[in-house]
């Protein structure tokens, strides 16, 4: 067993929607801290501490027991009474919690002690109704005015905040308790009196209301939470999703947990008159449970063979939040696809511009490209006919506002005075730096943006053909190849034998080595001829540390191991350049990534591949090494191991014509993989697959045998469009 490594600090976090429960290991949220009932962006809940006769009590156990509940085992100190103390460890409490929209809390006291006893339960809560982004950043500021009320009658706890016409409310409710309530000093009180071997419990119901509109609790206790509907919908996603089964524990394991990973991270979102819901998955756990761009349509893209509802939602619901006019704060333009929707204060009240905010580079070419994915996976025609009109929007902003300067290449800056300085995945304000550690100057041309468009415009183009619009595809390949040898010819550099990692504000190279020339392996826009070079460039040592690739190259003078973006390992980065190397042939290399992230991953606890991690130097024995604040779960590095099994297997849907192309390649570290329950369109499959000596062989276990067909990966690119590696 390897060593675990806990990632973040110790803390039980629980959640279902947008409801977000994180506390300290005793089930108790200390103040002040960045632990608390969070909804809709805004912390609900900033104390919860429980005490017997004012003394607390000591933890024995606690943690999660699924994303959704958790458990808690404490014991009491010595309790002063007037009948006589209460010996130590002589009680045992358990906090139960379950979250579905409210959250459901149960007590129960049990009394192994020879006496009877009698004293005051007590529990302090304090809410502060903190924006999201004040929590995270440690500058909370009250802007409203805080009202408690104490409803005897009814048993009810309410607080709420009003600031003008936004306002948020929790309600708690006490039922199945023996003994009526008390709340004075700021404190509930129920008083415990039990005999030896005595019992008592007590439910909590906290509805969380934003504006007028309620969010319950779960009425079961939580020892019946396997009832609730959200535990129904689990049980449904793991058993319709694509499933594996490998006699390499520690990919199985990974695999298997990426997939709760994905149920825990759907976010549940109603459409347009709220007369159904879809859901697209949160970027991440606590800080990301939101609707975001980029985010969501890379994980839409990973999952797209294992469930691709996600594309759907994600689809759906960052087409609705589309721009539709100029907006400097927002850093809105007509036909740009959202970076991130809030709904807490300071997003109700424009403090931020997250109402959408559109300070993203990357998400409207992606969303094409995600388009193009869930056709070729569901064969759905009347997916295309309902986002075409987003989708020509989509390709109209690339033209008119992706293009700055119209010089050919999508650029950034942005037009914000709160704005994101970086609009790519790297993100931070810091990340885009010349050879010599300085920040990069803009407007900024990134190198992937340009593979990005590149195959959204090919991706479209058989989009187009198959929707019968015969010109508009000739067009988008014939720009689609101007791209390609423009960017070939001002971003490859001889004399790095690299690509500049991006243009600067001059239209020079920026000539630092980072990991982003391995998107444009993933695109499709480097030819086979510098692929070698791509690759080999990658994989030497100031890149690859054996844990993965580096963001940034050890050699640059910003380099930093335990940075966001300057140095360390993010497993989503390295997975996409691992199918860029699939695409080309780099088979091995290929595998050797996949290796790395499938041995970190394993060494993280409950085998739960963070955001990123630090790229220290491996060396054996040793393990990787936790990023200070990174998320878990995360979606798209669970979604990360998805992909990484695609590239392995070579898998290529082509669902309208009844098509699974697959180049299977297992490394030795995996000599056998059977896949479960792939879908392709309304078609199921089984498929084994197996190294023998050298090569891989595969056998159809279930389903139209004829359906898949084995086909060389860089055939498949070529097929799809005209031109490929």
């Amino acid at each position: 067993m390897p060593f675990k490594v806990q990632v973040g600090p110790p803390q039980i976090a629980i959640h279902h929607g947008q409801t977000v429960l994180i506390t300290e290991l005793d089930g108790q949220i200390n103040w002040p801290s960045d632990r608390g009932l969070y909804f809709n962006d805004t912390r609900l809940l900033s104390s919860w501490r429980i005490y017997a006769n004012g003394e607390p009590w000591d933890l024995l156990t606690g943690g999660a027991t699924t994303y959704y509940t958790s458990e808690v085992h404490l014991t009491n100190r010595a309790i002063k009474t007037e009948e006589g103390p209460i010996p130590p460890h002589t009680l045992g409490l358990v906090i139960s919690r379950s979250i579905e929209g409210g959250m459901h809390e149960d007590l129960d006291i049990i009394n192994n002690g020879e006496k009877h006893v009698r004293f005051q339960l007590e529990i302090s809560m304090r809410s502060d109704f903190a924006d999201i982004f004040e929590v995270k950043s440690g500058n909370i500021v009250r802007r409203g005015r805080i009202t408690t009320e104490w409803l005897v009658s009814k048993q009810q706890l309410r607080t709420t905040y009003r600031n003008a016409d936004f306002m948020r409310a929790v309600v708690v409710s006490f039922r199945n308790n023996s003994t009526k309530g008390v709340y004075a000093n700021g404190r509930l009180s129920f008083e415990v009196s039990l005999p030896p071997g005595g019992a008592w419990h007590c439910c909590l119901s906290y509805t969380l209301i934003d504006g007028t509109v309620e969010h319950p609790a779960p009425r079961q206790c939580v020892a019946d939470s396997h009832e609730l509907e959200h535990a129904q919908t689990l049980e449904d996603w793991l058993r319709t999703v694509l499933k594996i089964s490998t006699n390499n524990e520690e990919f199985y394991r990974l695999y298997r947990q990426a997939l709760e990973d994905m149920a825990a991270l759907r976010l549940p979102i109603s459409t347009t008159g709220a007369d159904r819901m879809v859901f697209m998955p949160a970027a991440g756990l606590p800080w990301f449970v939101a609707p975001f761009g980029r985010d969501s349509l890379i994980v839409s893209i990973q999952n797209v063979l294992i469930y691709p509802g996600f594309a759907r939602g994600a689809l759906e619901i960052l087409g609705s939040l589309q721009a539709t006019e100029l907006d400097n704060y927002r850093d809105a333009e007509p036909g740009k696809i959202p970076h991130e929707l809030r709904r807490g204060e300071l997003a109700h009240f424009k403090l931020i511009p997250h109402t959408s905010y559109y300070g993203t580079a990357d998400a409207t070419p992606l969303y094409l490209i995600t388009l193009h994915h869930a056709w070729r996976a569901t064969g759905d025609r009347k997916l295309l006919e309902e986002r075409l009109e987003t989708a020509e929007r989509c390709l109209l902003w690339i033209d008119q506002y992706g293009d700055r300067d119209g010089d050919g290449f999508q650029d950034y800056q942005t037009r914000s005075p709160v704005g994101y300085e970086n609009m790519s995945w790297k993100d931070a304000g810091e990340a885009v730096v010349y050879p010599d550690g300085s920040l990069v100057k803009g407007p900024k041309a990134l190198c992937e943006l340009q593979g990005y468009v590149y195959d959204a415009w090919l991706r479209m183009a058989e989009i187009f053909e198959e929707l019968g619009k015969h010109n508009r595809a000739r067009e988008l390949r014939a720009k689609a190849a101007r791209l390609f040898d423009q960017f070939n010819e001002k971003f490859w550099d001889d004399g790095i034998g690299f690509y500049a990692f991006a243009l600067d504000g001059d239209k020079k190279k920026v000539l630092t080595i980072a990991s982003n020339p391995g998107h444009c392996l993933w695109s499709g826009i480097v030819p086979p001829e510098r692929a070698s070079k791509v690759v080999q460039r990658l994989m030497e040592s100031d890149m690859w540390c054996k844990w993965g690739i580096r963001t940034l190259s050890t050699e640059n003078p910003a380099f930093n191991p335990y940075s966001y973006q300057n140095g360390s390992i993010w497993p989503h980065d390295n997975a996409i350049i691992a199918m860029g190397f699939r695409r080309y042939g780099f088979n091995a290399e290929a595998a050797r990534i996949a290796r790395s992230i499938s041995e970190a991953g394993s060494h993280f606890l409950l085998n739960q591949l963070p955001e990123l991690y630090t790229s220290t130097q491996r060396h054996e024995p040793s393990f990787p090494i936790q990023y200070l604040g990174a998320n878990v779960p995360q979606a798209w590095a669970a979604g990360s191991v998805f992909m990484l099994m695609q590239t392995m297997l070579g898998f290529m849907p082509d669902a309208p014509r009844g098509k699974l192309y697959v180049d299977p390649d297992l490394p030795p570290w995996l000599p056998d993989l059977t896949v479960t329950d792939l879908r392709l369109d309304q078609h199921q499959f089984d498929i084994r697959f197996w190294r023998e000596g050298d090569k891989t062989k595969f056998e159809v276990l279930r389903g139209d045998k004829k359906m898949i067909e084995y086909s060389p990966i860089g055939e498949q690119f070529s097929r799809l469009n005209g031109t490929g590696v």
